[in-house]
């Protein structure tokens, strides 16, 4: 591949945006600049495509954006008769254009389009897939990466992300399509105006919402318990939805961060908006030296995740992890529906298996059945879809990740910050009417079940060095396989890439789960770390799994299990 030659045709051909124009005569003669931009194509998985806003083959634009659509109206076409789709958009940089440039060449192709009229949750994409019955859907997003990320997302029919083999015949189609001629594509009005576009409107919002509010458990808890929350949207998608769905439910102190509450892809106060980083909740906790809310909540830019802080006795705010708002929510929602008389036999929970194991704990002491599923909220959309196919989705409680995503009830199979805000809300003013904050409620759990002191390390790699150095760091893992971790016996190995657990002992088990690069490292006294590349972003995640008697045990465990993990990474 001439790399030259590439960005030499894009300097001629790519006029079609005049930001892309400007940057590419703007690194002329900059080969370091050129090469980054060209010297791959972003590819296309079960995650789409995603990656930094600009020119060049490796850059979000919208010649990639047009090619990768070419290439699913290609794969729609082939595989549907009379297909149609759903498309959703957040509010980032160029995601409401991405999007109708996506929907002109969708139309072009004989494809029926629904899409959102304004910029919508994740979750709701999900629930216009299945709702309309579309062959597929997008999202334009990025979920929680820095502002100058979009991405791409694909759906199936199911309403979760494409299979790997839905993904691998897309992008087959999708490699076959030059970026400047072999895209087909129609005026966005005109579609509209003779109904191959059609716009979705307020109505299919307020079903959603109607879904989500059936999950309530106790719908009359909130007002009795006069709670106080507030909100940030991180300048995303859940502005709307999360306010309409707590004011249902009886929530009318809801006071939301101004210089975050409308859409602004630059995220000027939040440049990592991620609610999993403490930075995204500085002007909130501000706000509440004169307010003293119950709960402090922050939902992502396309609202999947959602994550937390609650005063604990002395007043002080606590950030509590995705993990801990997982395993609480699975107790409240299995203690509140046995007590009912609503909790079936047949019950089931999920969450992916690099969550907290205390979560598998809980759902024991329930006689609820449990499942680890690979990382990707798809893994639990599938399950989902299974036991609807089977008669029996009422059987499903929760399903969560540690990052921050969770959802229960079956209106969406993508992870849902909207009906986890309304549940996480009711919990906390179930919880004040018992004189109980959520910091409270965790601690009550790490008495019953022990300390587990869950942690995610990141490691970042930019740049093609940053890949080949990735998997040169799985490669090592794989060939030499370490017998202790932080001075932890290693009990067992398994290798999702291979499906194989080898324990030390020298017995085998197969994994049945789709293969996947992942090594996980069992430890003495069910201590953990898994080592994951993450799909999304040049970088390798450890999940460290610490568990002890006390706070302090379980962080001193955690303390060497993590800088053992730092020496694997240089």
């Amino acid at each position: 591949m001439d790399i030259n030659a590439l960005y030499n045709e894009w300097l001629e051909k790519a006029t079609g945006d005049p930001d892309l124009t400007a940057e590419l005569e703007s690194i002329k003669g900059k080969d370091d600049e050129i090469l980054d931009r060209f010297y791959r194509s972003l590819e296309f998985g079960t995650a789409g495509l995603r990656g930094v806003i600009g020119a060049g083959t490796n850059r979000m634009n919208i010649y990639t954006v047009g090619r990768a659509t070419q290439g699913l109206s290609d794969f729609l076409n082939k595989n549907y008769d009379n297909p149609s789709i759903a498309i959703g958009y957040d509010s980032r940089i160029k995601s409401d254009y991405f999007s109708k440039e996506a929907a002109s060449i969708l139309a072009a192709n004989g494809i029926k389009v629904y899409i959102y009229e304004e910029l919508e949750p994740t979750p709701c994409l999900s629930f216009a897939i299945r709702y309309f019955h579309t062959s597929s859907g997008i999202i334009l997003t990025a979920s929680h990466n820095p502002a100058k990320y979009n991405g791409y997302k694909c759906y199936n029919p199911k309403g979760y992300q494409m299979t790997d083999e839905e993904a691998a015949e897309t992008y087959d189609f999708i490699q076959k399509v030059d970026y400047f001629t072999g895209i087909k594509k129609v005026d966005f009005d005109e579609a509209v105006a003779d109904g191959r576009i059609e716009y979705i409107g307020q109505e299919v919002i307020d079903v959603f919402l109607d879904e989500v509010q059936k999950q309530c458990i106790n719908p009359d808890i909130v007002k009795k318990a006069d709670l106080k929350v507030i909100y940030t949207p991180l300048n995303g998608t859940g502005n709307k939805p999360v306010r309409q769905i707590l004011d249902r439910i009886g929530i009318d102190k809801v006071y939301v961060v101004p210089e975050q509450e409308n859409p602004d892809g630059n995220f000027p106060t939040c440049p990592f908006p991620n609610p999993e980083i403490k930075q995204v909740f500085e002007i909130g906790l501000e706000m509440n030296k004169n307010i003293g809310a119950d709960i402090l909540l922050a939902t992502d830019p396309d609202c999947d995740r959602v994550g937390i802080a609650v005063p604990d006795k002395s007043g002080e705010l606590v950030l509590m992890s995705g993990n801990e708002v997982g395993a609480m929510l699975l107790n409240y929602l299995l203690s509140e529906r046995k007590a009912k008389g609503t909790l079936p036999s047949t019950a089931i929970a999920v969450k992916s298996f690099v969550s907290t194991d205390l979560a598998e704990v809980i759902a024991k002491k329930y006689n609820c059945t449990f499942k680890n599923l690979l990382t990707g909220f798809k893994y639990i959309g599938e399950l989902i879809t299974n036991l609807e196919d089977e008669g029996r989705a009422s059987d499903f409680v929760m399903g969560f990740e540690e990052s921050y995503g969770y959802l229960a009830g079956t209106h969406a199979r993508d992870k849902d910050a909207v009906v986890a805000s309304m549940l996480i809300c009711e919990m906390a003013a179930y919880y004040k009417l018992k004189n109980m904050n959520l910091v409270d409620v965790m601690n009550s759990l790490y008495d019953e079940f022990g300390y587990y002191n869950n942690t995610v390390e990141s490691y970042t790699f930019e740049g093609a060095a940053g890949m080949e150095k990735m998997a040169g760091i799985m490669d090592t893992l794989r060939a030499n396989t370490p017998a202790e971790i932080g001075g932890y016996k290693v009990t067992a190995v398994s290798d999702y890439k291979t499906s194989k657990t080898t324990f030390t002992d020298g017995g085998e088990e197969t994994i049945d789960l789709p293969k996947s690069n992942v090594l996980a490292f069992a430890l003495e006294g069910g201590n953990k770390v898994i080592v994951r590349p993450s799909g999304t972003e040049p970088k390798i995640k450890a999940y460290i799994t610490a568990i002890g008697d006390s706070k302090d045990g379980a962080a001193a465990i955690a303390d060497k299990l993590i800088a053992a993990s730092d020496e694997f990474m240089k």
